[in-house]
């Protein structure tokens, strides 16, 4: 664990002097011509959980995996989060004068319309004209969890997915159809890097993990394109307040990904693993 954390790649690749905390090796039957190794990252073991429902009232009677010495402590109100340092407010239509002013490491806080897209969305896209207008839209890779309530949709959890998924289409999307903003997490390549600082766009990096927070800021489901690709893959259109996500790539060619690689890297040039 030490040795890894010389790495300081950080919580979610933003840098710092943390980024293991635990680490269980495990091994696993193998075909006999293959020779691999593994990782993977999640914060799982705090996501098991489990409940024995009462049959008749659907009472919660025994919590399981979970010390009952430990009381669950709420993620401050419920309300947000304690905000600190520079926020600034973006209002969709985003004008590319708006998109250039920012600088990674800002602090945002998107309202007004925003789509989701995740691959076959994407790939879509490449053969096809969008169902919407994207010019100054907010296109967020993320599969939200939706519930139907009569003719209406709510969103129930609306995490972001991996972004680097969409290197292959992301910057021709930009080109295209004006996009200014993709929301998403862990960042995306040097395509994408080029095409937002050649068409004036950014990258926003969403918090892994916390897609019941991101579905508050979520006001309302305003309609919903391409359905036939499944709920988690639609194009959601949705009116969003106060998104909060952080500027990771600039429309001026700079990337905190990109440069926590770079660091990351070199220090690992110098390790020696015994």
């Amino acid at each position: 664990m030490s040795t890894v954390n010389k790495l300081e790649v950080g919580t979610m690749g933003f840098g710092g002097n943390v980024t293991l905390i635990g680490c269980k090796i495990g091994a696993l039957n193998r075909l006999p011509a293959s020779f691999f190794v593994s990782v993977a990252y999640d914060c799982w073991a705090f996501r098991r959980l489990g409940v024995v429902l009462d049959a008749a009232s659907g009472a919660i009677k025994q919590w399981l995996y979970r010390d009952p010495a430990h009381p669950i402590v709420p993620m401050l109100d419920q309300a947000g989060i304690v905000r600190s340092g520079r926020r600034v407010p973006l209002d969709t239509p985003l004008t590319e004068q708006a998109v250039r002013s920012l600088k990674v490491g800002d602090v945002v806080l998107v309202s007004g319309r925003m789509f989701t897209g995740r691959d076959a969305v994407h790939s879509h896209l490449m053969k096809h004209d969008p169902p919407v207008d994207l010019r100054g839209s907010v296109l967020y890779h993320c599969g939200p969890v939706v519930v139907k309530e009569g003719q209406t949709w709510r969103v129930t959890a609306a995490g972001p997915t991996t972004s680097i998924r969409e290197e292959p289409y992301q910057g021709e999307i930009i080109k295209r159809y004006g996009v200014r903003a993709v929301v998403g997490k862990g960042g995306m390549g040097a395509k994408t890097l080029a095409a937002l600082k050649e068409h004036g766009a950014v990258y926003l990096n969403a918090i892994g993990g916390a897609a019941q927070f991101y579905a508050r800021a979520i006001t309302s489901v305003d309609g919903v394109s391409l359905l036939e690709f499944g709920t988690p893959e639609a194009m959601w259109h949705l009116t969003v307040h106060e998104f909060p996500a952080i500027v990771t790539m600039d429309a001026h060619g700079n990337s905190l990904h990109k440069d926590i690689e770079q660091q990351s890297g070199e220090v690992l040039e110098t390790l020696t693993v015994v």
